[in-house]
């Protein structure tokens, strides 16, 4: 009992600030669009960005941190997210998501942000396609997309950004993902173990 009691006192610390309670907003907001249509709306993450920066403008992190800090964390989260989405493994809602949770980040919480993020959405793909028994067809995508990837650097010629034509193992709304670790990392770094 102790416990719950302790998570519920955590969640309303973390649920307290402004800035975080907006964000979960907005990505449970994202999470069931994206469950329900496999795509995350532009307004939800324009609008969040534009939020985030408006107000760490006003409310900077810190003494020294506000505007630049944000637009740096949404430049992280774009970048790192970008590549996935190129190379047809993630949706364009799923990249733009991840830049608006930087901006409400700042930089260094993106960087440790995203990978909660990774491990809640490999944890998500693992229990997929294992539930849709096609964990063998993941497994040879990761191989070819991998190896592809190796020779394409071994030979020094530009790797293909294009889907290499897997057989797709099946859609997942990643926004779930994004939400999970974010929230995962932000109870983990209130705990301080993040």
């Amino acid at each position: 009992m102790k416990d719950i009691s302790s998570l519920v006192e955590l969640l309303g610390m973390l649920l307290s600030n402004p800035r975080y309670s907006i964000l979960f907003a907005l990505l449970l907001a994202a999470s069931i669009s994206d469950c329900r249509s496999y795509k995350v709306p532009n307004w939800l993450t324009f609008g969040g960005s534009a939020f985030a920066l408006i107000y760490s403008a006003f409310i900077p992190f810190s003494a020294h941190l506000g505007f630049g800090w944000s637009l740096g964390g949404f430049a992280l989260g774009l970048c790192f997210m970008l590549p996935l989405y190129m190379l047809g493994m993630m949706g364009a809602g799923d990249v733009k998501l991840m830049a608006m949770v930087g901006a409400f980040l700042g930089m260094t919480n993106t960087v440790y942000a995203m990978v909660f993020v990774f491990v809640s959405g490999g944890a998500a793909a693992l229990a997929y396609s294992i539930w849709h028994q096609s964990l063998l067809r993941m497994v040879g995508n990761i191989k070819l997309t991998l190896t592809s990837w190796l020779f394409a650097t071994i030979g020094g010629w530009r790797p293909q950004m294009t889907p290499l034509g897997n057989q797709s193992v099946g859609k997942l709304p990643y926004a779930v993902s994004i939400t999970f670790g974010t929230t995962a990392f932000l109870i983990a770094n209130q705990l301080g173990y993040a």
